[in-house]
């Protein structure tokens, strides 16, 4: 059995896999923030709940908003800050008394999606959240790559790729968390998406109804979202010209957006070095439970 705990700024949850991938067990808590001894206790009483659950033991893999430093072993760049600077994996290991694996929750979504979901059979998963943020995680033969420093994927912190007049001025009016102008984030997360519709309309509304409004036919919304495709196929031939990964997985709150998987994939072309460009562009089968499921698989099958 393979224990996946999914540890979000809000919410810390537990799921238990059979060795074929099949839930046995899940349950989720409020995630205590600002306190990391806490953390670490509720994330052991979850597995420990799996474990009477199930009755089984299982290994143990976790997925955080952040990474391991491979020079220091301590966490960094972590959103849920209380865990920066902190030996996460060690201090779980102690607790639990085995093993424990920690990687970025972006890279648990690329896990989880060659594992068993929309890039089973590849060999290179690009896999996106574009959610209220906007990051990235690779998986190479099903397994999390972190890179050398260990932020591998980390795309939604480069600069828009090729950007036009507006985009420039754009990249002014709305700075980037990390200290930078013009990232990635800031044009294609779902919050960058709800931004510019702002700017266009003066009206401040969430994705959902945006998208809501473009189905009606709304210029301006419709609009919103065309720029928006244009943003995300610039920013996604970046990573091909680069990477050409086997196949690019969307998650978050933007990937729901059904229209992107017809239109995307042929505006990337043109912005893709020769012209060509038939990489697979799919939503995430597993959804939500991506993350979870991907902390699990950070233990491959034997």
């Amino acid at each position: 059995m393979r224990i996946g705990v999914d540890l979000g700024g809000t919410k810390i949850e537990v799921i238990a896999l059979a060795n074929d991938g099949q839930e046995l067990f899940r349950h989720r808590i409020a995630t205590p923030r600002d306190d990391y001894q806490q953390t670490l206790q509720a994330i052991s009483g979850l597995v420990r709940l799996a474990e009477d659950k199930t009755g089984q033991q299982g290994s143990v893999g976790v997925g955080i908003p952040g990474t391991l430093s491979p020079f220091t072993g301590l966490v960094k760049n972590a959103n849920s800050t209380w865990l920066n600077g902190q030996q996460l994996d060690k201090d779980l290991s102690v607790m639990l008394a085995r093993e424990v694996r920690l990687a970025n929750d972006a890279n648990c979504l690329a896990v989880s999606e060659a594992t068993d979901g929309a890039g089973a059979g590849k060999a290179t998963v690009f896999a996106v959240i574009i959610g209220t943020g906007c990051g990235a995680g690779v998986a190479i033969n099903g397994q999390a790559h972190a890179g050398g420093n260990g932020i591998s994927g980390e795309w939604g912190h480069n600069p828009l790729p090729w950007m036009d007049a507006d985009e420039l001025r754009f990249r002014a009016e709305v700075p980037c968390y990390c200290g930078k102008q013009g990232c990635i984030e800031t044009f294609i997360s779902g919050t960058g998406f709800a931004n510019d519709y702002a700017r266009l309309s003066g009206n401040v509304l969430k994705g959902h109804e945006i998208m809501l409004l473009a189905e009606k036919q709304d210029e301006t919304a419709k609009l919103a979202i065309q720029r928006y495709e244009m943003r995300l196929a610039k920013s996604l031939a970046h990573v091909i010209n680069i990477f050409d990964p086997d196949v690019i997985v969307l998650g978050g709150g933007m990937s729901n957006v059904e229209r992107l998987y017809q239109r995307v994939p042929q505006q990337v072309k043109p912005w893709v070095f020769g012209g060509e460009c038939e990489t697979p562009i799919r939503k995430a089968v597993h959804g939500d439970s991506s993350g979870v499921r991907g902390a699990a698989w950070l233990w491959p099958p034997v």
